[in-house]
């Protein structure tokens, strides 16, 4: 899964949000121009000359990449080498890569100015498989408007290059701009089938039409297209890509072969690796998923710390590791799975980007975390008020109803009964605000779990009934969270395991099989299952579930109750895999070469600047120190001014928490001395003449050779914590105080 970057400023926003379904009642509940003078004063200092649809993305030189695969769309363009740039972007596009590929059309401007393909490029971008609903949001607008500059240039292609981009036109403008999701692909199911008709040797047009005809309904027809694509391109990125998503929810298993093959074709794209993850956990794969799901975040780190990416830029990392942290759930790897799920806690945060909700570090964290305590009954823990263990819950409406539903499983498992009662009801007031589909089942499972502890069978058995049977009918509607889910377990599987411990072993298998086909292999079940079946008499069955546990828990964390209890069967049974595709058992290890795991702070670049004396400044000067850095314009740009006045009104909080402010421009160490609006400051002045510092901290536009704005946060260790660049100046200096304790902080704690 490709890193989609925000570099925050006016406009910025993320270009394309990956609709995380949210209807799992876990996961919705909590979730070419001259160098610029710098004498530049007036409000769009650091702002793109072409409009504010180009203030936002990335603003470096792209580079060409190795790993992504290959395709092939052949463009009009005065410069040839605008077609090698292309392909790129559109290459990266195929695997929704879709800043990155942003970055490369971008170029593709940069050397032609007025290419129609290159501004169809940049739409697609934000206009594109997961665009929904009505286009009046902000974020969209810049693609729109690179839309509009394509439909305006159309005369200059060739009539089949008209054809893309009025079929783009068709979908997302004019009477198309309200539509759904479902209706702007049949307009382009439509146009892409007429350009595949008219042109039979353009695989990507073929290429797209199986995009956007994705549908569980007809996944045997998109089917049939694909193999076109790779019966002429066998290791085209995009039809593998596509046909893992075609099968994803209709059948898994007929994409195997692109799960297989897609990582290699595409190695060092994240992606690449996440998406047959996906497969292979709807196939109870829980090895081979880990291997792709680890993979991926480690490609996703090892891509944003080359780029300088922080977690709170990217929905795509924090998506990995919450992923993987189910994964390593089903495999019995407790303490790594919560460890990656506090790691994400702690990853930094910004005010603006990714701020409490689903797509952020912190809240895919908290599903992770509380995912896994309930899951493996960390009834202690789940009540712990110490800082080292408890649940960092916030003051928001989610966090409270998923805290009630929570403890009352707490209190139920540790017998208290009374206490449980309680937070019950505290559970059904909180509820009550909100709507009856987000609410009723953790409702129903969390009175069902207490009514059994009470020896309310019937009333319990009922409950989780209803529960399962709205569960069954979200997953056949396709709209139960599977991306990871949020959900601890199958409610099934709780079914299960009421019925097994008031003795009524044959409803309890009936359960827990309904649950091994809703997550198949899954360990905890075939742990209740095992025990069921011999309850039964079914000696051989038991023996079977019990092999399959073996196989899945082979490299659990030792005395899981699930794995003792089933052991204490004495059945005899070797592990058993299952049949679907030959696996590699799960050892994180064998993946370090790839890079770290979870998100550490990636050291930062060289800076080599000369101070109003014209001695050279350089970070290294500064160990044991920490360093507010920031780049600035010059003392005639208002905002900067107005910035480093504040960072410096400050001073004495700077030097309590061991922390000095460097201000970089690009104006000359005598002009810096001299400054009557800035030289008087506190702040060390630094000359950064040729632009050489920016451009090594990505605070330099290389589209238009223009300077930006950015304010970046280093430890005492030389390492990057925090950065913001855009096209104005950060100006919450609170923030970065809280910023630079939380940092000094974390400095002392892994001094202990």
């Amino acid at each position: 899964m490709g890193v989609s970057r925000v570099h925050p400023g006016e406009n910025q926003s993320l270009p394309l949000m990956h609709p995380l379904r949210a209807s799992s009642w876990f996961a919705a509940l909590f979730l070419g121009l001259g160098v610029v003078s710098v004498g530049l004063a007036d409000e769009d200092a650091g702002h793109s000359r072409h409009g504010t649809a180009f203030d936002s993305g990335l603003r470096q030189k792209p580079w060409k990449m190795e790993g992504i695969g290959h395709s092939h769309f052949p463009i009009t363009t005065k410069v040839p080498e605008v077609q090698d740039w292309f392909d790129q972007g559109n290459t990266l596009l195929h695997s929704f890569w879709f800043e990155e590929a942003e970055r490369s059309f971008r170029w593709c401007l940069k050397l032609d100015p007025d290419n129609a393909m290159a501004y169809w490029g940049l739409a697609r971008c934000g206009l594109n498989w997961f665009t929904r609903g009505p286009l009046d949001k902000p974020d969209v607008k810049r693609y729109l408007d690179f839309l509009n500059d394509a439909v305006r240039l159309k005369k200059t292609v060739s009539e089949r290059e008209r054809l893309y981009i009025e079929a783009w036109a068709d979908s997302f403008t004019g009477d198309s701009f309200t539509l759904g999701g479902k209706e702007r692909a049949e307009i382009l199911c439509r146009r892409l089938q007429a350009i595949a008709l008219k042109y039979p040797d353009d695989i990507e047009a073929k290429a797209l039409f199986a995009l956007f005809s994705i549908h569980p309904g007809h996944a045997l027809s998109t089917e049939l297209m694909i193999q076109q694509v790779l019966a002429k391109e066998p290791d085209h990125p995009g039809a593998h890509h596509y046909r893992i998503h075609n099968w994803d929810t209709a059948a898994p298993e007929q994409g195997l072969p692109s799960c297989i093959r897609y990582g290699q074709v595409a190695p060092k794209v994240g992606h690449a690796d996440h998406m047959p993850g996906h497969n292979f956990t709807k196939m109870g794969l829980w090895h081979e998923a880990a291997w792709s799901m680890d993979t991926a975040t480690r490609i996703e780190l090892q891509y944003m710390n080359q780029q300088l990416a922080l977690p709170f830029e990217t929905w795509n990392f924090a998506h990995n590791r919450n992923y993987l942290c189910y994964i390593q759930e089903q495999l019995g790897m407790v303490d790594v799975a919560l460890q990656g799920a506090r790691d994400l806690l702690a990853a930094p945060r910004d005010p603006e980007s990714n701020k409490d909700n689903q797509y952020g570090a912190f809240d895919q964290g908290m599903v992770a975390l509380v995912r896994g305590m309930v899951k493996f009954e960390r009834w202690d823990d789940i009540l712990s008020r110490s800082n080292s263990v408890a649940i960092p819950w916030r003051d928001l409406p989610n966090d409270k109803l998923m805290r009630a539903f929570a403890e009352t499983l707490a209190y139920t498992g540790k017998k208290d009964l009374h206490q449980a009662r309680t937070k019950l009801q505290e559970l059904k007031g909180l509820a009550g605000n909100k709507k009856e589909s987000e609410s009723s089942e953790i409702i129903k499972i969390a009175e069902g779990l207490l009514l059994a502890a009470e020896g309310n069978l019937l009333d319990s058995t009922r409950l989780l009934l209803d529960a399962a049977a709205a569960e069954k009918k979200e997953r056949d509607a396709g709209n139960y969270d599977n991306d990871p889910p949020g959900s601890p377990w199958p409610v099934n599987r709780l079914l299960g395991d009421v019925y097994l411990e008031r003795g009524e072993a044959r409803l309890a298998v009936e359960a827990y099989e309904r649950a091994l086909k809703q997550e198949p292999y899954d360990a905890f079940t075939l742990s209740g299952l095992a025990r069921a079946q011999a309850a039964a008499g079914a000696k051989e069955k038991a023996e079977d579930a019990f092999g399959r546990l073996l196989y899945v828990w082979s490299g659990a964390q030792k005395n899981l109750r699930w794995m003792t209890s089933a052991a204490a069967l004495g059945l005899k049974s070797g592990p058993i895999a299952p049949t679907l595709a030959p696996e590699r058992a799960y050892r994180p290890e064998l993946l370090a070469h790839l890079g770290t795991l979870n998100w550490e702070p990636y050291a930062a670049p060289k800076l080599n600047c000369l101070d109003v004396d014209g001695k050279p400044v350089t970070l290294d000067q500064f160990h044991g120190t920490n360093v507010l850095l920031v780049f600035y314009l010059n003392d005639e740009c208002v905002h900067c001014v107005e910035q480093l006045k504040s960072i410096n009104g400050h001073g004495d909080d700077w030097s309590s928490e061991n922390t000095v402010v460097l201000g970089v421009s690009s104006v000359t160490p005598e002009k810096n001395k001299a400054s009557p609006k800035l030289g008087k400051l506190a702040i060390r002045l630094l000359s950064d003449v040729n632009h050489e510092n920016a451009r090594r901290f990505a605070s330099f536009d290389d589209f238009e050779d223009l300077e930006l704005h950015s304010t970046v946060l280093i430890d005492t260790q030389g390492r990057v914590h925090w950065k913001r660049t855009g096209g104005k100046p950060f100006a919450d200096v609170d923030f970065l105080l809280q910023s630079v304790k939380r940092m000094n902080q974390k400095t002392a704690e892994a001094r202990k």
